[in-house]
């Protein structure tokens, strides 16, 4: 192994904001980001980025598009042109950005739910109500089950947002799952926000990410396409994420509702995620065996403790629990009283659900594992 994913960095006296949550007794494995180091080829890039010594405004930053336009050509058949794209200093602004440019006060969104919280708080910060659309557990997945909705449907829909991979299921929508969402999206004229941050983090060998955008013309002109390298190379902290908007009418709305709102993005992050998407593909081909040894046996682990239960996630590094048949009324906190900083389900909206992030250490997911046994079993 050319890197090394089990060393043990020290990021309780760091600046971050995933250790430095909980005290010291506690175990992070909430927020989504790994513990792991950043790949060599990014270090290197921002290295050099610094000796430079001057750090005024950028401009827009050509060599990334280009690496992107080649990204989306070679990977997904996808030819996209530079004007589509819009760099963002986070997806999350995205979700904002489209729920604000594409819906106006009483009209809706339509979510997912459980979906990852930001889905939610774009439409409340919007005051925009919000129709969620509920996952199902279906040959040990989850998927979105849209039909369910048409009864409640008023027509003042225009916002259908979409996540996939899903968080926090791990789900990798097939291409006929992916059909029917714009299928649904067509009866009903809606513009498509599809996030698709965790495009690269495939755990499963026959799993194969698909956009939304590429399923035809029609879903490539009414979508706004998310992503970001800030996941797969761990760089949350360095905000460069981008949206791909073909649509020239939709493009404007969206650039037109960012302007004086949304900044640009800072040049050492831009660095980073050309130096990602560029040169990083050795460092994840090596992340992803480690990712899915972790899920299996955290997935394993899991399931023979009673009163939890976890479907496998085909990809990104979060495990959605169910924790419903274990005798307490808030998991969040009593898996906190036992040294373990879970994701609520709340937040994603389940409270008898938690989300685990084993994009850890082998030790730390063992120590984790350790303490679940010990907590569930105090109570047995």
């Amino acid at each position: 192994m050319a890197f090394n994913f089990d060393e043990g960095i020290d990021r309780r006296h760091s600046d971050s904001s995933k250790w430095n949550k909980y005290g010291d007794e506690v175990l992070p494995m909430w927020v989504a980001d790994m513990d792991f180091r950043s790949p060599p080829c990014i270090l290197d890039a921002l290295h050099q980025r610094v000796e430079h010594g001057v750090f005024g405004y950028g401009v827009r930053p050509q060599e990334l598009i280009e690496v992107v336009i080649e990204r989306m050509a070679s990977r997904y058949q996808w030819q996209i042109k530079p004007e589509w794209i819009v760099i963002l200093p986070g997806v999350v602004a995205g979700l904002n950005l489209s729920v604000r440019a594409f819906t106006s006060p009483n009209e809706s969104t339509i979510a997912p739910t459980p979906i990852y919280p930001p889905f939610r708080k774009s439409s409340a910060f919007a005051q925009r109500p919000q129709l969620n659309a509920p996952l199902r557990l279906e040959n040990g997945r989850w998927v979105i089950d849209l039909p369910s909705l048409e009864p409640l449907l008023t027509g003042k829909e225009k916002l259908l947002m979409l996540c996939n991979p899903q968080n926090p299921g791990g789900t990798v929508y097939r291409r006929e799952e992916l059909q029917q969402q714009l299928e649904f999206a067509q009866r009903h004229d809606l513009i498509v926000c599809s996030d698709e941050i965790h495009g690269d983090l495939l755990l499963e060998p026959d799993a194969k990410h698909i956009p939304f955008a590429t399923l035809s013309a029609d879903a490539e002109q009414r979508s706004i396409t998310l992503l970001s390298p800030s996941k797969t190379f761990n760089i949350a902290g360095l905000g460069a994420s981008l949206a791909i908007i073909p649509d020239p009418q939709l493009r404007k709305q969206f650039n037109t509702t960012r302007d004086g709102i949304v900044p640009s993005v800072d040049v050492l992050a831009l660095t980073a995620a050309t130096a990602a998407w560029r040169d990083g593909e050795s460092w994840l081909q090596e992340l992803l065996p480690y990712l899915r040894r972790n899920r299996d046996r955290l997935v394993s682990a899991i399931n023979n403790i009673p009163g939890l239960t976890m479907a496998i996630p085909q990809a990104t590094y979060l495990g959605w629990v169910d924790a419903t048949a274990l005798p307490v009324d808030n998991p969040t906190l009593f898996f906190q009283k036992a040294g373990l900083g879970f994701s609520p389900g709340t937040d994603f909206g389940e409270a008898k659900f938690v989300r685990i992030n084993f994009g850890c250490t082998s030790a730390n997911l063992e120590e984790a594992i350790k303490r679940m046994k010990a907590a569930v079993q105090s109570i047995r």
